[in-house]
């Protein structure tokens, strides 16, 4: 592409014939990206842990876009390599992940159950490094690529009764550095978008403690909670030829919570 500046246009925040993976997209956040990716023209690959995506299935035909709904349990490394070769076999490529699907279960540290240390850890950490390197391959081969995890402030704090969910974003952090170190030289970007407090289902015990609601919202500049459609633009951004120079970073969302 000639990157002169008078060919500079809203052209490079299209992903018209590009396919997009998104995890665990039958909801919340996920389901925003994926809507978002097919608004501007990928075809979406959707990974969820059930098949209850009714909801995101409708807002996606609503797009035109072409689709296709994968049931994978990404704790189990031999789906997540048929979950890949499934995407290629029907949509020929892959050349954008969004490594969204995660998991948060909340208890005091001293009473924290080792097995639900072990799930929150595997879902949230081992699921993006097996999941993307498996992707990377693929990318390599096509010498271009785009991948975007999910990190929280929780990548950047320490939080309260969540010791896994925490431990598990910073390492997401740490993964999206290592990934665009050693993959920037194969046409490949690696990012992350960090959102700050969002109104989702994992989010809801908190927002009904209004105690815990009112601290949190002290804390953000903005002064409220996101949407999810606030976490839309950043996603097709991180996921377009706009930001092919952007590598390693993670962008937050967070109405201004770690400027406060």
């Amino acid at each position: 592409m000639d990157k002169t500046l008078s060919n500079f246009s809203l052209d490079l925040f299209s992903l018209r014939g590009k396919v997009a993976i998104v995890t665990g997209a039958s909801k919340g956040l996920g389901q925003a990206y994926a809507v978002a990716l097919a608004k501007v023209g990928a075809k979406i690959f959707v990974a969820t842990h059930s098949n209850d995506w009714q909801e995101t299935e409708k807002l996606l035909k609503e797009t035109d876009a072409e689709y296709y709904f994968y049931e994978a349990d990404l704790t189990d490394k031999s789906k997540i390599d048929d979950l890949v070769k499934t995407c290629v076999d029907h949509f020929g490529t892959v050349d954008i992940l969004v490594n969204n699907a995660g998991t948060i279960v909340r208890d005091p540290i001293i009473d924290y159950k080792d097995e639900n240390y072990e799930k929150v850890i595997s879902i949230n950490q081992h699921a993006v490094y097996y999941l993307s390197q498996r992707v990377a391959k693929q990318m390599v081969k096509q010498q271009s690529g785009k991948i975007i995890n999910i990190a929280s402030m929780l990548s950047f704090q320490g939080g309260k009764f969540v010791p896994p969910y925490t431990a598990s974003k910073h390492a997401v952090v740490g993964l999206t550095k290592a990934f665009a170190n050693e993959l920037a030289v194969e046409g490949i970007q690696v990012n992350a978008i960090a959102p700050g407090y969002v109104k989702t289902n994992n989010t809801a015990p908190i927002r009904e403690d209004e105690k815990r609601n009112e601290e949190i919202l002290s804390q953000i500049p903005a002064a409220k909670w996101a949407e999810p459609y606030d976490l839309m633009g950043a996603v097709v951004y991180l996921a377009s030829p706009a930001s092919d120079y952007v590598n390693g970073h993670v962008l937050a969302v967070d109405g201004g919570w770690l400027a406060r």
